[in-house]
């Protein structure tokens, strides 16, 4: 891997909790840091808190809702024409259980059940538009954030329209991360880009976490630093396609080992993407 410094590296949902953090840790070491949130105030606070914090001006904003797919195309290319090189994407941005809506069924603005489409869609197409640029930057890096909740993905009813649950909406999208995750690791040439997933923690101390009405377990440096090191430890030049809970590696769902299952996931996804 290259001198971090020499690195540009976008984290979706930097804005707060873990993205924030991790934002940090990478401007701290000399990253160009690319922030994305939805929220252009907050956002542009963000910015220059992360500036003053490291004295690091490499550090810039980019504003897209990820429940939009129009504007995660709109991303992905102020990405590339702004930036061109791209060395590591950390797909980090996402929503709880229970909010937005209370534990309410949403859609997206492209009509799809909301977790699925910000929590794995919204990854899914940025990834696929941003594959170039991570190709042409290598060696390159992606990093899933998922999580241990995780759920089979029910294929006849994909978007939750007979039986909502926020819980079960949450976590078949987490899986559905893992999937795509060892997909990708099956199609990229591991000494060009890499592809790994983590769970950082369980129940840190996130907007998301209090939102839902749980008790903190796991401080959120601890989930940063697993991130980060899936970022940037050097030992995992050439590694991919792993699932880790914390630093360890771990098995995810048995559905995520399921050829047949990963298959119809990237058929679904190509389809709804418009790809």
């Amino acid at each position: 891997m290259r001198p971090l410094e020499e690195q540009t590296i976008l984290i979706t949902g930097a804005t707060d909790g873990l993205g924030r953090a991790l934002a940090s840790e990478l401007a701290e070491g000399g990253a160009t840091v690319l922030v994305h949130g939805r929220d252009e105030g907050r956002g542009r606070a963000t910015v220059e808190e992360l500036r003053a914090e490291t004295g690091n001006d490499s550090v810039h904003w980019l504003r897209a809702d990820l429940a939009s797919l129009a504007q995660v195309h709109g991303l992905a290319d102020q990405v590339i024409a702004e930036y061109g090189a791209l060395h590591t994407l950390v797909n980090n941005a996402g929503i709880g259980t229970t909010l937005p809506g209370d534990g309410r069924r949403m859609e997206s603005e492209d009509g799809y059940e909301l977790r699925f489409a910000v929590n794995y869609l919204a990854g899914y197409l940025l990834t696929r538009l941003l594959l170039a640029a991570l190709r042409s930057s290598a060696p390159a890096r992606i990093v899933n954030v998922s999580s241990a909740g995780q759920a089979p993905i029910d294929f006849d009813d994909v978007m939750l329209g007979r039986h909502y649950d926020g819980v079960q909406a949450y976590c078949q999208a987490k899986l559905a991360q893992v999937m795509f995750t060892f997909d990708l690791a099956e199609e990229l040439d591991p000494a060009e880009v890499t592809a790994n997933c983590l769970h950082p923690g369980t129940f840190m101390p996130t907007k998301m976490v209090r939102g839902a009405g749980i008790e903190p377990v796991t401080p959120l440096e601890r989930g940063v630093q697993a991130t980060l090191r899936l970022v940037v430890d050097p030992a995992l030049d050439g590694v991919s396609g792993h699932y880790f809970n914390g630093t360890q590696d771990a098995e995810p769902n048995p559905q995520a080992r399921d050829p047949e299952a990963r298959r119809r996931l990237r058929e679904l996804s190509d389809r709804l993407c418009d790809l």
